[in-house]
């Protein structure tokens, strides 16, 4: 990015004394002396092959230099002190994008005072796509767009398409200019610039920036490996396991069961379907909910329960119809066991440990008047609970007979003559009311 181009240092709300401008400046006063002919790091050209890498100095030379003119003793420190300042673009590795610092021959590059952190950039996501843009019509071997890059180029291609023309304009009027430019001149201006974005990203409004930023190495450095230790290992196994374990949809099934779910209930909705007599919602008139709660429950209440056991469960006059259901086959305990561990979890606490040692002592106790058939893990577990008392005591057990009464004793009540006889007497009741 040439001084002439599209960015312009403007104040980011910071005075010369906050905090960070503090930091800024001491960091610059030790990059100014790192820079220093005399006593500075010495900076060269080294040759890579068939070309040349110009104005660099290795990672030993700058922690070297360090601990030597700052009187730092710690080579850590030193180390990182130097990651600080890469972190922050005052200096930056040419082999790759990730800002830390080495102790070893990884070549690295003093950036240019322009783009220092002190000069408060903003940079906006017109000035990044122009960027970009240029990018593409330099060399593209030597500056071929990376993957988050290219993703990003393509957002803002989107997000900005009615000025692209324009953005196109200035990235190709930059490209012109750098191309007047020193060979040598040039390659270390590409290099610095792409530092300086590395480092900044622009704040989108567009909601780029997280992806940006999420796709970046420069932002996401790799931690060091380290072996894992065998609790972590059997930790990992059992991860894996439970993932494989799960049951998974395609998205196709779920739309299909949502629609088949909004297309069942929407008789149900005053909002899609005008309920009669009216809809309380709008005209204040409580009717509908007053049907809804009578012990005279009319034909769509009782075409309801047909829908799922939990219509049956959470109506009062569905729980009565299929407790007589089971009560005819004599297989009602299931039921009452269920609706009595519902009464549970709303009893006071003191009364709670009492109820439970009359609940296991009419259905689980050995012996029990109304014993219910839970399998072997739900009852050690309800054993295990029942030694310390509380409202869910009974949690696994209850369950466990919830998908007994969903599984079988809800698909025979729903086939019931019993069921079908008072959903069609409630149709011929609505029909005379007519």
């Amino acid at each position: 990015m040439a001084k002439n181009n599209s960015l312009h240092p403007n104040s980011n709300g910071e005075t010369d004394d906050s905090p960070n401008m503090l930091v800024y400046r001491k960091m610059e006063d030790v990059i100014a002396r790192m820079q220093d002919e005399k006593n500075g790091i010495p900076i060269r050209t080294v040759k890579s092959f068939l070309s040349k890498i110009p104005s660099v100095f290795s990672g030993s030379d700058i922690v070297q230099w360090l601990l030597k003119n700052l009187c730092i003793e710690d080579q850590v420190e030193a180390l990182h002190l130097g990651t600080l300042m890469a972190a922050h673009g005052y200096f930056f590795p040419i082999s790759d994008h990730v800002l830390t610092l080495k102790d070893d021959g990884t070549f690295y590059r003093f950036q240019t005072p322009y783009f220092w952190p002190s000069n408060c950039w903003e940079p906006e996501n017109t000035d990044y796509a122009v960027y970009l843009c240029k990018r593409t019509m330099q060399n593209k071997a030597r500056l071929e767009l990376a993957d988050y890059e290219a993703e990003s180029l393509a957002r803002l291609q989107r997000a900005f398409a009615r000025k692209w023309e324009f953005i196109f304009m200035q990235a190709e009027a930059q490209a012109k200019v750098d191309k007047k430019r020193d060979k040598i001149e040039r390659k270390i201006l590409d290099s610095q610039e792409r530092a300086f974005w590395d480092v900044h990203r622009p704040v989108s409004v567009y909601g780029l920036q997280n992806d940006i930023r999420s796709h970046s190495p420069t932002h996401t450095p790799a931690p060091e490996a380290k072996q894992p230790t065998e609790e972590e290992l059997r930790d990992q196994i059992k991860f894996g396991q439970a993932q494989l374990d799960r049951h998974r949809l395609k998205m196709s099934k779920v739309a299909e069961s949502l629609l088949s779910y909004t297309e069942q209930y929407s008789d149900y909705d005053p909002f899609l379907c005008t309920p009669d007599p009216s809809n309380p919602w709008i005209s204040d008139d409580t009717t509908l909910w007053e049907m809804e709660a009578s012990k005279e429950p009319g034909q769509t209440r009782v075409r309801r329960w047909g829908f799922g056991i939990d219509e049956v469960l959470k109506d009062q006059v569905g729980r009565e119809q299929f407790l007589k259901f089971l009560e005819s086959e004599f297989s009602s305990e299931n039921l009452r066991f269920w609706l009595a561990v519902q009464e549970l979890k709303k009893r006071p606490i003191r009364e709670v440990p009492t109820r439970v040692q009359e609940i296991w002592e009419e259905f689980l106790a050995s012996g029990a008047p109304s014993a219910i058939n839970v399998d072997s893990k739900s009852y050690d577990k309800t054993t295990q609970n029942i030694k310390d008392p509380g409202r869910y005591a009974f949690e696994d057990a209850q369950e466990h007979i919830y998908k007994l009464m969903k599984s079988d004793s809800y698909s025979r009540f729903i086939r019931s003559s019993a069921y079908q006889e008072l959903l069609q007497a409630k149709k011929k009741k609505s029909k005379n009311l007519f």
